[in-house]
């Protein structure tokens, strides 16, 4: 016989690399001076399309 489900579980090993710490690299990106702009992302361009249906 089992015991009730609120019988809480006890304690296990984490899985490996489940308690390593991230950390966040910046890096820098060096873009021409005669690159095209990038093409903004879509919230932007949604922002711009719902602002220029606005102002009609």
């Amino acid at each position: 016989m089992t015991g009730p489900t609120s019988v809480p579980r006890g304690e296990h090993t984490p899985r490996p690399g489940a308690t390593w710490e991230q950390h966040l690299a910046r890096v820098e990106q060096h873009v021409d001076d005669d690159a095209p702009d990038p093409r903004p992302n879509r919230a932007a361009r949604r922002a711009a399309a719902r602002t220029a249906r606005r102002k009609k």
